[in-house]
């Protein structure tokens, strides 16, 4: 799913993520504790998530789930950003990232076993 989610959207996303099904009210009460957002803020983001088909809203209570995964984001997202500045190239994205900080032994080899998995 190609939906474009912006920090703030991320912020509402991560809390169904983690905690599932929630009342508009009950997500409202999480962030304000978060992110200090008033009740309004909230259900504008809400808003705009349910216009993307990023969040489902229920009745009765205003019940809100989440019908995009966050691997989904994850993955739209990487691909937007080596679109943007690798030419597509995962290989250039891969190589900016890795290149820049060391890797643990068993990060080095989990990205092996990936790309074992790949060929």
């Amino acid at each position: 799913m190609a939906v474009k989610l912006y920090d703030s959207e991320l912020k509402v996303m991560e809390v169904l993520w983690r905690e599932g099904e929630l009342t508009a009210g009950n997500l409202a009460k999480i962030l304000k504790e978060q992110t200090g957002w008033n009740r309004n803020t909230t259900y504008t983001v809400i808003k705009k998530l349910v216009e993307k088909g990023a969040i489902e809203r229920r009745e009765p209570n205003f019940r809100c789930r989440a019908i995009i995964t966050k691997e989904q984001v994850r993955q739209r997202e990487a691909e937007e950003l080596m679109d943007k500045l690798f030419d597509g190239s995962a290989e250039l994205f891969l190589s900016a990232y890795i290149g820049g900080r060391p890797l643990s032994d068993e990060e080095i080899k989990r990205l092996k076993r990936l790309i074992e998995s790949l060929e």
